[in-house]
């Protein structure tokens, strides 16, 4: 099958739209290696996930401010364990999302993926095989902004050739979503495969 949009261009968030979230194994085993507390653990690890997706964060330093929030004390093979792992917990994707972008494709839709991602992340987006799909990929640790701010959707829809009106962006994040919304960019708040396919497909007819 095919699907084709094409006088728009399809932006696509990567995390929990395109990825599966990290299982439970996946924290498990996090929570392992870090040997902390599963409430401390997880609170500082979000807290400091923006300067991280930001680029002003290094990932070591990312680290570091998670160990001195939970007071623990890694040596450098638990840092780069850490990183594995978490790392490793962000690559399984959703396979009904990714079928619907395959069809996407094969009917003529161009592609982007705009991700709240460490610069770690910008290889795979781009050399995995999902990443064929895809003819441009912005990853906010080589940006300016991060969403939701307004700044990163303009940035994309000029690097794109394109005005926020011709832009489509899905988001599993309504905060996201609204932000790019109020630009005049079609948006579609992700929950379900089921309700991206129909949204797609209602675009197409």
């Amino acid at each position: 099958m095919t699907l084709s949009i094409r006088d728009r261009v399809v932006v696509f968030d990567y995390g929990e739209v395109i990825s599966l979230s990290p299982s439970d194994e996946d924290r498990a085993e996090l929570l392992a290696i870090s040997g902390c507390d599963a409430t401390a653990f997880w609170a500082s690890y979000w807290r400091h996930r923006d300067g991280l997706d930001q680029g002003t964060v290094s990932i070591p330093d990312y680290w570091a401010l998670v160990a001195a929030d939970t007071g623990s004390v890694w040596d450098a093979p638990t840092v780069h364990a850490l990183w594995v792992a978490d790392f490793r917990s962000w690559w399984s994707v959703e396979p009904g999302t990714l079928r619907l972008i395959e069809e996407l494709h094969a009917g003529g839709t161009r592609l982007a993926i705009l991700s709240n991602a460490g610069f770690d992340f910008a290889s795979g987006f781009r050399f995995s095989p999902m990443g064929t799909y895809f003819e441009r990929v912005f990853v906010s640790a080589e940006m300016d902004a991060i969403k939701p701010d307004p700044a990163i959707y303009l940035e994309v829809a000029d690097e794109l050739g394109i005005s926020p009106a011709e832009m489509v962006f899905i988001d599993n994040k309504s905060v996201n979503t609204d932000a790019a919304a109020a630009l005049g960019i079609t948006t579609h708040h992700f929950t379900s495969v089921a309700g991206l396919d129909a949204f797609l497909r209602s675009l197409a007819a």
